[in-house]
């Protein structure tokens, strides 16, 4: 019963959404080109290979189907509605590039997120282990959340990303869309003629730079340096190589004793750098750090640098940039388990709160029955905890817990 008051709920208001706020609805370039998909609202099946000539056609399917989310194709294809993918005839796809929080270590899950054993009812929080400790199933069930922590997380990483894409690869700002995802993260997207061709192959070997997959800090030149000269060569000629020696300063300023153990210096090595760290930071930027701990050899400055490089690499979801057939989510829809809308970042990207920028709906209270949500924002207010109680809340704030099935409408 009240999965089918949750449902009406949701049907109700995300139609008047879209009949109402069609204009926020962004469709891509070469709309007829791409492939859309829809995950339905009641059963959450996606349902895809499907095309559109022009945006009202589009606008008209989702009012009429009223999906829980909507999706597109980054490739173009000859016939996107083609049933099967070999018959579609690739012609190319845009880079984009996904940040969620997810993937991001935070210590704030521990807080908010929660696990539950569906055969003994056994819960936790945090991180949900692969067996349930009590009874040993393996059907657990993860209720995960996101917070303000979180998302500036997400959004640290795709400052990062940006500065990849900008510094190291030579796009421009006109070449790239940044989007809130409308959940825990932001998406970047890059429509460039010259980028369109790439296959699978070429999108992995980009996304292993940004990631820093297999970094050899020797490679760049570190581990060998003999003074400042030649450090500020290898700084011309390696965007890593300043990526790691920044990353290195910092991790050695900030580093304790457990922290440099936990990379794999000895306990001895460790001491020793924190006993002479103002020596090490004094020589850094003079190429002279090498030499500035006694016992601390070229093995022990590369734990250093791939500690940096770990903290340098951008955090992207390598699936999502690789697969040439992917579909993402459509620009301006709404996201099926929050209610906010996938919103374009237009200004910048360090002052921009997607709480309050990506609501949708901005009008009116409900009265829902919380059964546990943890402290929340939404906007410039904070709601909750709530355990198993009704409450009336702004739309905005009841259509999240509704969405992520933690209330129901009364």
């Amino acid at each position: 019963m009240e999965r089918g008051r949750n449902l009406s709920f949701l049907r109700s208001l995300f139609r008047k959404f879209y009949e109402e706020n069609g204009a926020l609805l962004e469709t891509p370039s070469s709309m007829e080109r791409r492939e859309f998909g829809f995950l339905t609202l009641d059963r959450r099946i996606m349902v895809r290979h499907l095309s559109f000539e022009k945006k009202d056609e589009l606008l008209e399917f989702i009012v009429d189907r009223v999906p829980s989310d909507c999706y597109r194709s980054a490739a173009y294809y000859m016939d996107p509605g083609a049933p099967e993918m070999s018959g579609k005839g690739w012609l190319g796809a845009d880079l984009v590039f996904d940040i969620d929080a997810d993937h991001i270590p935070s210590p704030c899950k521990e807080e908010h997120d929660r696990w539950r054993c569906l055969d003994c009812g056994e819960e936790g929080k945090g991180t949900a282990p692969d067996l349930c400790p009590r009874c040993g199933s393996k059907r657990i069930e993860e209720r995960l959340w996101f917070c303000s922590r979180c998302l500036e997380a997400a959004k640290l990483e795709t400052v990062k990303l940006l500065d990849f894409l900008t510094s190291d690869f030579g796009l421009t700002y006109d070449e790239l869309k940044v989007y809130f995802s409308g959940h825990r993260g932001y998406h970047v997207h890059v429509e460039s003629e010259a980028l369109r061709s790439l296959g699978q192959d070429a999108r992995r070997e980009i996304a292993d730079y940004i990631t820093g997959l297999g970094i050899d800090p020797s490679m760049h030149g570190l581990l060998h340096l003999r003074g400042e000269d030649e450090l500020s060569k290898l700084l011309e000629c390696s965007s890593w190589a300043g990526r790691l020696m920044r990353g290195g300063y910092e991790f050695i300023l900030e580093g304790s004793v457990e922290d440099f153990v936990r990379i794999g210096l000895s306990k001895y090595q460790a001491s020793a750098l924190v006993e002479n760290r103002d020596v090490v930071l004094e020589s850094w930027w003079k190429g002279g750090f090498l030499k500035s701990v006694k016992g601390l050899g070229r093995r022990g400055w590369a734990k250093v640098f791939l500690e940096a490089a770990r903290r340098e690499a951008a955090l992207i979801d390598t699936v999502v940039t690789t697969d040439v057939h992917r579909l993402i989510r459509l620009e301006g829809s709404l996201h099926g388990k929050t209610g906010f809308r996938k919103t374009r970042v237009s200004g910048s990207l360090e002052s921009f709160d997607p709480l309050k920028e990506a609501i949708a709906f901005n009008r009116g209270e409900v009265r829902i029955h919380v059964e546990k949500a943890p402290e929340f924002r939404v906007g410039d207010s904070i709601y909750g905890p709530y355990s198993d109680e009704d409450v009336e809340l702004p739309t905005a704030a009841a259509v999240l817990l509704v969405c992520k099935g933690l209330a129901y409408v009364v």
